[in-house]
């Protein structure tokens, strides 16, 4: 059994306090964690948790740490940091904590990349243009990522990510949206084991454009996607007013849903699966699984933070398949 790589993130975040929880969890996944090794102890200090680390170099350890215990890939801090106050100093060890995870997952020491939380914004503070976790996944693997949220009974993928809703209509072409479901549907297949999946997909106006009356994505772009790649055997459904689509009576039919930007799908899938969602990002040479959640800065240090999505986060990883071949 191989390890899951565990970045913690933002340092001043949670994810160093869900690492030190980490420890006090009888896992049967094999942890290992990318991070300061004293950045975790003065966190454990705070938190009250007896922690200790155990850096195993070149070699891959072969069982799950002892309860109390945590195995560590040691990166250094560039600044001393403290619980719940950024600096744009460390935003570069954020960063290579992310490159040296992806990395080991790539040379096949790692089986799949758990991340925890980033702040997007000192990062680009601190000088480095940065649009999030998958953009950057884009960049280190030279693929095309797609963003999924995962919670039990429910898979909502995004055509866009992190884009302000105004671009949003110009970004949906139809060449990005038959290579996402493209991307979503092998994974579906490969990753997923569901042989012949069902996806739901959205449109983008109001009413899915309402015949043309409330916008014409729908006729001019989604609509003639869908109806080529069922040609080729997928199985589509829409496109569908999202209002309407999220109901029951259509859910219980879908293995997926394809949301055409971020707010149209994700807060249905965070309402319904608050505290145990995950974000995976498909269409990469890599597994790799996410908390749901931010850096909730003002519960870092407090032992007020929610183990629950990391958790998750982990046993999505472990059930997921490598890509044939």
């Amino acid at each position: 059994m191989k390890p899951i790589v565990f970045t913690p993130g933002e340092p001043a975040g949670i994810g160093p306090d869900l690492a030190v929880q980490l420890s006090q969890h009888a896992l049967e996944q094999i942890i290992v964690v990318v991070a300061d090794p004293e950045l975790l102890s003065r966190r454990a200090r705070q938190l009250g948790i007896s922690l200790n680390i155990f850096t195993p170099g070149d070699q891959v350890p072969a069982r799950p740490a002892d309860p109390g215990s945590l195995y560590v890939n040691p990166l250094q801090l560039c600044k001393t940091a403290v619980a719940g106050k950024l600096d744009a100093a460390n935003a570069d060890y954020v960063l290579e904590t992310i490159r040296t995870a992806v990395q080991g997952c790539r040379s096949g020491d790692y089986a799949a990349l758990v991340t925890g939380p980033i702040h997007k914004g000192i990062i680009n503070d601190a000088g480095t243009p940065f649009t999030g976790h998958t953009e950057y996944m884009a960049e280190l693997t030279a693929a095309e990522p797609v963003m999924m949220l995962v919670c039990p009974g429910l898979r909502v993928a995004l055509a866009t990510t992190h884009l302000p809703l105004r671009n949003v209509s110009d970004a949906i072409t139809q060449q990005l949206l038959t290579r996402v479901l493209h991307i979503l549907h092998q994974d579906l297949v490969h990753r997923f084991g569901i042989g012949k999946p069902r996806i739901l997909v959205c449109g983008l106006n109001p009413h899915a454009g309402e015949g043309g009356h409330l916008g014409r994505e729908e006729i001019e772009v989604i609509g003639p996607v869908l109806e080529r790649l069922r040609t080729s055997g997928m199985q589509l459904l829409g496109p569908l007013p999202a209002d309407t689509l999220f109901t029951p009576r259509y859910l219980e039919q879908a293995d997926a849903v394809l949301a055409m930007y971020h707010d149209q799908g994700l807060p249905v899938l965070k309402h319904k699966g608050f505290g145990e969602a995950v974000n995976v990002t498909l269409g990469l040479p890599i597994i790799r699984t996410s908390v749901d959640h931010g850096t909730a800065l003002d519960l870092a240090g407090t032992g007020k933070a929610e183990i629950g999505s990391l958790l998750s986060a982990i046993k999505q990883a472990a059930s997921m398949k490598p890509l044939p071949g």
